[in-house]
């Protein structure tokens, strides 16, 4: 999509307060639920408008005993709101996944951010990234993952997957609001894929290939891992369950080259 463009020092993938928010962006719902697998744009701060029937908004967490939910810490802006309690069904996605003529997005940039909402449930997102040489991974990012894993399927051309865990601040934390923006340097996620395939490989030396439990590892499938110097990112899912007000990509991380409009504010 964006491989053989000039890529300026920040690109804006989402706004929710764009005129085309999704512009870049196909979306999936689980149809079996209608009720609760929905993708709205609403007001953060009231939650309005409420989604078409037979859609039914989940309810927002309080920060601490002594708050009411969504009372001083939302956003007076438009907002997106994903949400489902079957995560693997309901997402974004760019590229649009129903454009075969945009396979990656091949975006170089450093740094992603996403600012997100925490709404009380499960939520993940991926990304998938590409090496120097080609080699291709994905990372998976999930507020109910404990910890790191490196999963390798037996499928042929299957990507390996980097899961790891993703936390929000605590409601004892009393942050100033419910809103939360996640960075993540790209260039450094690489090293963890040969990282957990080496330990992968050592478990399997010492028996644990005949745990049926366990993803095939490195040994038994020889799947390249991304190693070396990353090249790009190739795509972005944004899964249910939560609020999203904006994803960009930078080459920097100082918050003082980020346009004043990136900014979180509080209602």
């Amino acid at each position: 999509m964006f491989t053989n463009t000039v890529q300026p020092s920040i690109v804006s993938l989402f706004s929710s307060t764009s005129s085309e928010p999704l512009s870049l962006f196909s979306q999936q719902t689980d149809g079996s639920l209608a009720a609760d697998s929905f993708i709205h744009f609403l007001n953060d701060a009231s939650s309005l408008p409420s989604p078409s029937p037979p859609a039914v908004l989940c309810s927002m967490p309080a920060l601490d005993d002594n708050d009411e939910p969504n009372i001083g810490y939302g956003l007076h802006q438009t907002v997106l709101h994903i949400q489902s309690p079957t995560l693997r069904m309901t997402f974004i996605q760019s590229p649009p996944n129903t454009d075969p003529s945009d396979r990656e997005l091949g975006l170089k940039h450093k740094w992603l951010h996403l600012q997100i909402r925490n709404v009380g449930r499960e939520w993940s997102f991926e990304i998938g990234i590409v090496d120097k040489s080609g080699r291709r991974g994905v990372v998976r990012c999930s507020t109910f993952q404990k910890e790191p894993k490196l999963a390798i399927s037996p499928v042929s051309n299957a990507q390996p997957v980097l899961h790891l865990p993703l936390s929000f601040p605590q409601p004892s934390s009393r942050p100033l609001t419910a809103w939360s923006t996640i960075r993540l340097n790209l260039p450094s996620l690489i090293p963890h894929f040969s990282t957990l395939a080496t330990m992968n490989q050592l478990d399997d030396d010492e028996g644990s290939r005949h745990d049926t439990n366990r993803s095939a590892t490195l040994s038994a499938t020889n799947t390249p891992v991304p190693s070396g110097t990353y090249s790009h990112l190739s795509y972005i899912k944004i899964y249910a369950t939560c609020r999203l007000r904006r994803i960009w990509l930078s080459d920097l991380l100082l918050d003082s080259q980020v346009p004043w409009e990136f900014e979180l504010y509080g209602a």
